[in-house]
């Protein structure tokens, strides 16, 4: 057979030196390489812009491919294929023979196909005595065979862009949910800050997103939000970190002034070490300053629904998390971390804050042990984590002794 030979085109279609080189490029296959047809058909769909490919012109391909009678493409069981213009146009679900004839053109000037032509333009294939086919004239399929490894790697390099400018649009979309809920919460709360001048800030930004864009594009958007989230951060931790400063203070006159009436104490089991013996001594448990538990039921009241026989005091309380605290997957470590730093009534909030949240939590173990980290660096209090939880709730609660 004389398939390698560099043939022109019949009739006034004329010769480019692309089409040579695919040509020449279709002799050299290596010896023994065998691909499947399809995962190279599925890996050239994939990798299509790279390779200036058309839908249209891969739907022909695929009628091309279906012509050829082997599952894998090899130089043993020959390349080429010659159905008429009808049965191919039969295979591409009825396409009109000129649309047909612009796709199998598009084919070849990509250099997926070679075309050789008949003397007279029909395809056809003769065959020996031994009923061996020795010359046929149609479309070679060698360079599928030959660029297998190319089309691979575009496929590779696709979806490698795809999942990376999917990633980068749902950071934008996370960015843009909370700027805009934060920035809304501290206008709704009063807090000091220019909060007009960082929502139209916030606004130029989203609306200079782009509709269809690359990763490239995508990437200014992304620090530009960084750099917002940061600003609205720091505004409203100072916010909170005020907010808390004065439930303290105003905690402390209430202590001074109530030092010399009569309270009723709750005596709590003091907090021991995992192995060691719980000493029957109960302590009179210091409840966390100027929250009651009044006040933490109603920021988490999902915390009640885990009590047996409900939360009557700060002990309920810290059995119930506990037994939460399993729910939620917090090690016991993670815990006993917690209530060593913390203290066990506090620790107890934080876990009736962090169930209140737990949709929103990844890993509610994770979460726990940065709080401890931050409380042990004297960086944590569980006012503004609490005043968020009744907030959300929708609950206006004064902090009274």
């Amino acid at each position: 057979m004389e398939r390698n030979i560099a043939a022109t085109p019949f009739g006034r279609r004329s010769m480019s030196l692309a089409m040579l080189a695919t040509q020449n490029d279709s002799r050299e296959i290596p010896d023994g390489r065998v691909v499947d047809k399809w995962h190279v058909y599925r890996d050239l769909c994939e990798g299509k812009t790279i390779f200036g490919v058309g839908d249209r012109a891969l739907a022909v391909l695929n009628a091309l491919l279906s012509f050829y009678p082997d599952s894998e493409l090899s130089e043993e069981n020959g390349l080429m294929v010659f159905p008429s213009n009808v049965q191919l146009s039969l295979r591409a679900h009825g396409m009109a023979g000129a649309t047909l004839r612009r796709n199998l053109a598009a084919l070849v000037d990509c250099g997926l196909i070679v075309r050789r032509d008949s003397p007279n333009g029909k395809r056809y294939a003769r065959k020996g005595k031994d009923g061996a086919i020795d010359e046929a004239f149609g479309f070679s399929l060698a360079p599928l065979l030959v660029r297998a490894g190319e089309f691979r790697a575009a496929a590779e390099r696709v979806r490698a862009e795809s999942k990376a400018l999917k990633l980068m649009r749902e950071r934008i979309t996370l960015q843009r949910r909370d700027i805009q809920k934060l920035i809304e919460l501290a206008i709704e709360e009063h807090a000091p800050g220019d909060w007009d001048s960082l929502w139209r800030r916030f606004r130029a930004i989203v609306e200079a997103i782009p509709r269809r864009a690359d990763v490239y594009e995508l990437e200014p958007i992304v620090a530009a939000l960084g750099s917002l989230r940061e600003d609205v951060d720091m505004m409203l931790e100072s916010f909170m970190n005020a907010m808390n400063m004065s439930a303290n203070e105003s905690q402390n006159e209430r202590q001074h002034s109530d030092s010399n009436t009569d309270s009723i104490v709750e005596f709590e089991p003091a907090f021991e070490k995992v192995g060691a013996p719980v000493e029957p001594e109960r302590r009179a448990a210091e409840k966390p300053k100027g929250y009651p538990l009044g006040l933490v039921l109603k920021a988490c009241p999902e915390m009640s629904d885990y009590a047996v026989d409900g939360i009557g005091n700060w002990r309920d309380l810290m059995a119930t998390a506990a037994q939460v605290r399993g729910y939620l997957g917090v090690s016991p470590s993670a815990y006993e971390d917690a209530c060593h730093v913390m203290g066990q009534e506090t620790a107890a909030i934080v876990i009736a804050c962090i169930l209140q949240r737990a949709q929103h939590i990844n890993s509610a173990g994770g979460y726990l042990r940065v709080l401890t980290d931050k409380a042990r660096a004297g960086q944590f209090s569980v006012g503004p984590m609490l005043m968020a939880a009744l907030r959300t709730n929708g609950v206006t609660a004064k902090m009274a002794g």
